[in-house]
């Protein structure tokens, strides 16, 4: 996947890093990564150090205080089921958030977790009650994702606390970019090298404007928050030392193993 059909000039890659034993921000510029000091969402700028990706850790890129969700949200995942008539909500927890390269660790009984490869909206600014034509200014950008959810708990139990919010189901990463026509994006999920979905975000029955402006009228969010978009196709059950990978065109490649 390429990015040439995007101005380079106009993407901003952030990512959150560990090296040295200390936790930064900065905004990564091919193999080099400019550190910065302040609020990436408001203040943010470089400090004048930089270091090679190849000398970090990939963190999860932000720490979200909510982390929200939408499920049936492409046509080619309804299947059988009702296409919804307003985008369909589920909560996440932070807990869940693991960054690139870390290990998706199943809890005590889980044994039909899937995978989900999804596209993620990262909050920029504090948004309530939001317009749909003002949404645009309330994302700082967008992310890979993966919604990882045990089926059998999701169809079982009455909430979906640990079907889709258990430990590592999060995985987040590997930066936040601004500048890409997040509408308008190829994403594909890899499941040990084979591709098992592959869609474009123009395929969303509710995009980026509709679901922030939808969740934006029942909760307050902030910067930092995350939205998973949805999930494209069919996904499959997960095994140990499964290695997943969701590469969002322009993003990056979020690659996980099962452990």
């Amino acid at each position: 996947m390429t990015t040439s059909s995007f101005d380079q000039k106009k993407i901003t890659r952030y990512i959150r890093y560990s090296a040295a034993g200390q936790v930064s921000y900065g905004i990564l510029e091919g193999s080099i990564v400019r550190e910065l000091r302040g609020d990436i969402y408001t203040d943010a700028e470089p400090t004048g150090k930089t270091v090679k990706l190849s000398d970090v850790k990939l963190l999860a890129p932000c720490e979200p205080s909510k982390v929200l969700a939408i499920g049936i949200n492409y046509k080619s995942h309804v299947g059988e089921r009702t296409a919804p008539g307003t985008p369909r909500v589920f909560l996440k927890l932070p807990t869940s958030i693991i960054g690139p390269e870390e290990n998706i660790v199943f809890p005590p009984g889980a044994g039909n977790v899937h995978f989900e490869g999804e596209m993620v909206v990262v909050i920029g600014k504090t948004a309530k009650n939001v317009l749909r034509a003002d949404a645009t200014k309330c994302v700082f950008g967008v992310t890979a994702g993966n919604d990882v959810s045990e089926r059998d708990w999701q169809k079982g139990d009455p909430q979906w606390f640990r079907a889709k919010a258990s430990d590592t189901f999060g995985p987040l990463g590997p930066a936040i970019v601004q500048g890409l026509n997040y509408n308008d994006l190829l994403l594909q999920s890899r499941l040990n090298g084979v591709v098992k979905q592959s869609q474009r975000t123009s395929d969303l029955m509710f995009d980026v404007e509709t679901i922030v402006s939808y969740i934006s009228q029942f909760i307050t969010l902030l910067p930092g928050d995350v939205i998973y978009s949805g999930t494209p196709g069919q996904t499959q059950a997960m095994k140990a030392g499964d290695i997943i990978e969701v590469e969002v065109e322009g993003v990056g490649v979020l690659r996980n193993t099962v452990a």
